[in-house]
Formats: structure tokens, sequence, C-alpha cells
């Protein structure tokens, strides 16, 4: 049996929980850290995914960081996605995602479809 493309260690330290991925991000792993993130925001309010050690990250990947980062803002979590190498910094960069992820694009655009659901409206 092979062994698992994406290993997951979880340190609480204060009100912070810090969830360290290490290998691949992929349509194999993602939902694991997805379930593991989901899980986590039940009892954490402050979470940082450190992804010093992960490798790659396919687009089953990037749609689980954003699916996860989405529950984050519904569940008033913090989520922080810390030390992607440059690779993945770039991934994020060509795919739009570097603006949600340091929260910036993702908080607007969140504001816009919060503000549609309650009017009833539609963001375009």
């Amino acid at each position: 049996m092979p062994a698992p493309q994406l290993k997951l260690e979880t340190e609480q330290k204060n009100s912070e929980t810090t969830i360290r991925a290490t290998g691949r991000i992929t349509l194999e792993t993602a939902p694991a850290l997805e379930n593991a993130l989901r899980d986590l925001m039940q009892e954490a309010k402050h979470i940082v995914l450190d992804l010093t050690n992960v490798d790659y990250v396919d687009s089953a990947g990037l749609g689980a960081l954003v699916s996860v980062y989405m529950h984050a803002k519904r569940t008033k979590s913090g989520l922080k996605i810390a030390n992607p190498k440059q690779r993945i910094w770039d991934l994020f960069n060509r795919s739009g995602l570097a603006l949600v992820f340091e929260g910036r694009a993702f908080d607007a655009m969140w504001d816009a479809w919060s503000e549609a659901g309650k009017t009833g409206g539609s963001v375009s």
C-alpha cells in the first residue's frame, strides 16, 4: 500500500490552531484536508494552514481550499494560509486566488454575496 500523499499535524497554541500539511493536496487528498479543517472550525476560531511542506496543489486542491475558506467565513472562523512555496503561490496568483487567500478580494466578494442574499438580488 502506498504511503499517504498528505500528512496533517495539528498544534494548539493559545487561541490559535495550526495545521501543518506535508505532501500533496490533490483529488485524492483534498477531501481529508477539507474535512479536517471543517471539523476544527467547530471548536477553533483561529486556524492557520501551514503549507511549508506542501509540494503540489492540483485543481481539486484549489477547490477544497476555496470551499474551506468560504466555510470559515460562514462560521466566522479565521483561516490563514501560511508559507506556501513559491510555485504554489504562483498558482494562487495565476488562478486569481492569491487575493482571496490574502483576504482582501474575498472580503469584498463575500460582502457582496451576503448583501445579495439578504435583498434577494444577484451579484454579477
